[in-house]
């Protein structure tokens, strides 16, 4: 079945201070911070020094409804961050493209497998990695262990 809000969108790499992914990423905290009532509390957060590709999903009128980026770690995966879709373009497919591509980014590097964390107070974002293939683990970082965290992977084949 076609989904009927779903929208030819691009996704390409963009600089990681570029004035839309500054935008997307300053909602997404906004929102994070409304839903878990706090600010965030990340202690490692990603840079244009530390991210290999940032990416922004465009829709049909070139404007920025989402992002995501990824960080290469030592032991051969690849973590993605800043995973984010504005609320009016989520169920459209951009998600999924902005996933698509950063794995494609990742094989590209060498990783075998990829990595991300959200939290139970996102659960559409836990049921969209869920369908995407991504199976839970023990988890990683920081936040290993926390009761609100969960922890997504997926091999690259």
């Amino acid at each position: 079945m076609t989904n009927p809000r779903a929208t030819t969108t691009t996704v390409a790499e963009e600089p990681w201070d570029s004035a839309d992914g500054v935008l997307l990423r300053d909602a997404m905290q906004a929102e994070l911070a409304a839903r878990y009532g706090m600010p965030d509390q990340e202690t490692d957060k990603p840079t244009a020094e530390t991210v290999s590709v940032f990416l922004v999903a465009r829709d049909q009128q070139g404007g920025a409804i989402g992002c995501g980026a990824l960080r290469l770690q030592d032991d051969g995966t690849a973590e993605i961050k800043r995973m984010y879709v504005d609320p009016e373009a989520r169920g459209t497919g951009a998600a999924t493209g902005i996933l698509r591509a950063l794995e494609d980014h990742a094989r590209q590097r060498g990783a075998d497998s990829v990595v991300l964390s959200t939290g139970t107070e996102q659960p559409d974002a836990i049921r969209f990695y869920e369908r995407e293939g991504y199976q839970l683990f023990d988890g990683f970082g920081p936040f290993a262990g926390h009761p609100m965290a969960r922890f997504f992977t997926r091999r690259l084949g």
